[in-house]
């Protein structure tokens, strides 16, 4: 019972915390509330069905929800299949869970047609993804529109698994999101996985090892990631890959991050605070909450320039 309360007091808390923000652009709480009062309800239910029976779907959406909002802003413009668009480019081709949004999509087709954008669904699965991986709930203002354009070489503008630390500032900044946004976000990797050949030259190098990998890890990664196995996957919160924790933000002290962009948020003085700010449990998930709702309002479309697509992999 004491667990029960102390959640329940943690979320009460973090809708504080969100009260300066949850009306912004647009968006609000509970905007399906008389024209589609179980939107929600039937996204978690469809999330969690898929998330049981996969646990890999969590951070597939997680990161879909993000890669979705720093290209075009939060418009589902990812979501568009086809040649030339953001779903077929290089940093999108690894993403999963599409069939998870479809699934929802339909399902809401069928209890309230044309009334749920697919951005939104996006941003609740992503939500729910967070909450059935161990993480603390928080609230989704929804009410945007989806795009109609997708457009494959604006991937540019995601974070890369080398960029340093000021070029992950200068990407977030251009979103309005700030240093504190950008280390928290970044905790997102604690669920999932990437592939052996964004981090293989920190393990085989020409010029040697990365000096910032702890030398004990370096024979576990090798092991793990083989050479000739560049596809191969390991998970980016070692240990831990299907469980929201903070167990990410504890590797970096000890040498342990596996993509040089999550590395060198300890390395770097002006993000090293963050790092430490992030090892308690509360701070993380509070502020989680807090920067997913701030990313979940770049660039929204609510006006005539976007529309409530019928399907989500392609526009009406």
């Amino acid at each position: 019972m004491e667990s029960g309360n102390r959640k329940l007091l943690l979320e009460f808390v973090l809708l504080v915390a969100l009260g300066v923000v949850v009306h912004g652009q647009g968006t609000r709480v509970g905007f399906y509330s008389k024209t589609c009062p179980q939107a929600e309800s039937i996204v978690r239910s469809t999330v969690e069905w898929h998330v049981r029976s996969d646990k890999s779907f969590a951070a597939g959406l997680l990161r879909m929800h993000f890669h979705d909002c720093f290209v075009r802003g939060c418009d589902a413009s990812v979501l568009i299949a086809g040649s030339g668009t953001e779903r077929s480019a290089g940093p999108n081709r690894n993403l999963r869970g599409f069939e998870v949004i479809d699934d929802a999509k339909e399902k809401l087709e069928a209890a309230c047609p044309g009334v749920v954008s697919c951005a939104d669904i996006l941003a609740l699965a992503a939500r729910d993804s967070v909450v059935l991986s161990g993480g603390l709930s928080w609230v989704v203002p929804t009410g945007r529109k989806d795009g109609r354009f997708s457009i494959g070489t604006e991937t540019t503008s995601l974070p890369g698994p080398n960029d340093n630390v000021e070029v992950q500032k200068n990407k977030f900044s251009d979103k309005g999101l700030n240093t504190k946004d950008l280390v928290v976000l970044a905790g997102g990797h604690t669920i999932g996985t990437t592939a052996c050949q964004f981090f293989a030259d920190r393990i085989y190098g020409s010029n040697g090892t990365d000096p910032s990998i702890d030398p004990l890890f370096v024979s576990t990664l090798r092991q793990l990631c083989p050479q000739n196995q560049p596809t191969k996957r390991v998970a980016l919160d070692t240990g831990s890959q299907f469980r929201f924790d903070t167990s990410y933000f504890a590797h970096l002290p000890r040498g342990r991050g596996i993509l040089r962009s999550d590395q060198v948020l300890w390395t770097d003085a002006s993000t090293r605070g963050f790092v430490l700010r992030y090892l308690p449990s509360t701070p993380f998930n509070l502020d989680f909450g807090n920067s997913m709702v701030k990313m979940g309002n770049i660039g929204i479309k609510t006006g005539a320039d976007a529309e409530i697509r019928t399907k989500c992999s392609a526009v009406n």
